[in-house]
């Protein structure tokens, strides 16, 4: 029920020292302080909201107002918009099913705002798209900022579903563009991987191979265990992976959504982690494949330190043999190509991969299912460059099919007749 109507004014008494004076019933004393116009109305919830104005007209207004949003579903309760971001998204993090990795996440991201101790409803879209400007200008990637909007935005949706605020400021904010994926894909040469696994240890050097060679995740490498692997039918499962910067926090999880998958790889591969096996006398189910000279698991950070390692390796090996006395410009030349780029990390073994499969005539599809990607359009985001433009596929096929009609005996209405008559296409 909504209504406007005349109420007074109350003003609450107090003693000498600011006391609230009481009367004999127990209620506050008080006493006329002039009429005002009273707009109140319910919501969905029952309860009542209220103000006062001096002016009828304010009232009906701000009262239409009200009534308007609840009916549009864009009303939200005032009184809850004053809760902080910071308290909002403790709460709303809280409550959804998350892997540790992805709440890791989510919470990096909200807590890097400037505006967490600030009252959810006063954010603005003009502070939202500040943020971002700032992220950019303190050298976080395009594809991080991206990621870090994505859980703002979440963030704020949540807000407006529980009727927290009417509208979400982060709604159509900008991110960085992205690179071109043929620039921000960095895939290794067939010299630079041969030269990479030749410079890996004994226990790093099968975790390079099922990187290159089966397209694995870092963490999903770390995650293999005996069974994963069918010898006979020369497969991989991929069933888990190690999450986790350091030791402590490691863990073992799912993959992520939509990355379990059997990965078809080659003789050689299944050939290679036998050998491993045996070497390491792993021969119960349950046991993992790799494991460091510690004997903990690889997880980011370890493995991007023997990454490093195997990478200074390379270009050490390459440096002390181009400085050999009667070494050609050609043999140095092809050596100095044997060194892997410095910004290339253990992921771009896994674009390696997809390349090598794009390159020997693979749809999308079986990349796709290959790499674990949850639908083929994050495929072709990524790799949608690697295959052969359509420009010449399109003048072959349609050359091809035009020869087909032109040889057809029903093509017959093209065909000039001798001896000068005009054509049947000209006879009108």
């Amino acid at each position: 029920m909504a209504s406007v109507a005349k109420h007074q004014r109350r003003r609450y008494l107090v003693d000498e020292d600011k006391h609230p004076v009481y009367r004999p019933d127990g209620k506050r004393a008080w006493e006329p302080a002039g009429e005002v116009w009273r707009a109140r109305y319910r919501d969905s919830a029952g309860k009542e909201h209220a103000r006062e104005f001096d002016r009828k007209g304010d009232a009906q207004r701000w009262l239409d107002g009200q009534t308007a949003a609840m009916v549009t579903g864009q009303w939200a309760d005032p009184r809850a918009g004053k809760v902080t971001w910071a308290a909002f998204c403790k709460d709303w993090t809280a409550r959804q099913a998350w892997t540790v990795g992805t709440l890791a996440a989510a919470t990096t991201a909200v807590e890097s705002v400037p505006w967490a101790a600030r009252a959810i409803a006063s954010v603005k879209p003009s502070h939202v798209q500040a943020w971002v400007a700032r992220e950019a200008a303190r050298g976080l990637a395009p594809t991080t900022i991206r990621t870090r909007l994505n859980y703002i935005q979440m963030a704020f949706r949540a807000a407006v579903l529980d009727k927290v605020i009417p509208s979400s400021p982060a709604l159509g904010i900008k991110a960085p563009r992205l690179r071109r994926s043929q620039h921000a894909v960095r895939c290794l040469t067939v010299d630079q991987v041969a030269a990479a696994l030749a410079a890996s240890d004994e226990l790093f050097h099968p975790f390079i191979a099922v990187c290159a060679f089966a397209g694995l995740r870092l963490g999903e490498a770390a995650g293999m265990k005996l069974e994963d692997v069918d010898f006979l039918r020369r497969t991989i499962t991929v069933s888990r992976q190690v999450q986790g910067s350091s030791t402590v926090t490691t863990s073992i999880v799912a993959p992520k959504a939509g990355s379990e998958r059997v990965i078809y790889v080659p003789e050689g591969l299944t050939n290679l982690l036998a050998a491993h096996v045996a070497a390491q006398g792993i021969d119960e189910p349950g046991t993992f494949l790799f494991r460091r000279i510690t004997g903990e698991l690889w997880n980011r950070n370890s493995a991007a330190a023997a990454w490093r390692q195997v990478r200074e390796a390379v270009a050490k090996s390459v440096d002390e043999m181009t400085k050999r006395p009667g070494v050609s410009k050609d043999d140095a030349k092809a050596a100095q190509a044997r060194k892997i780029p410095e910004g290339a990390t253990l992921h771009a073994l896994r674009h390696t991969f997809a390349s090598n499969l794009i390159a020997n005539g693979c749809d999308v599809v079986t990349v796709q299912r290959a790499l674990g990607h949850s639908s083929p359009s994050i495929t072709l985001n990524v790799y949608s460059h690697l295959w052969a433009t359509a420009e010449d596929r399109t003048r072959a096929a349609t050359a091809a099919f035009m020869g087909a009609v032109s040889a057809s005996p029903a093509d017959s209405v093209r065909t000039q007749e001798v001896n000068g008559q005009v054509t049947a296409l000209d006879q009108r």
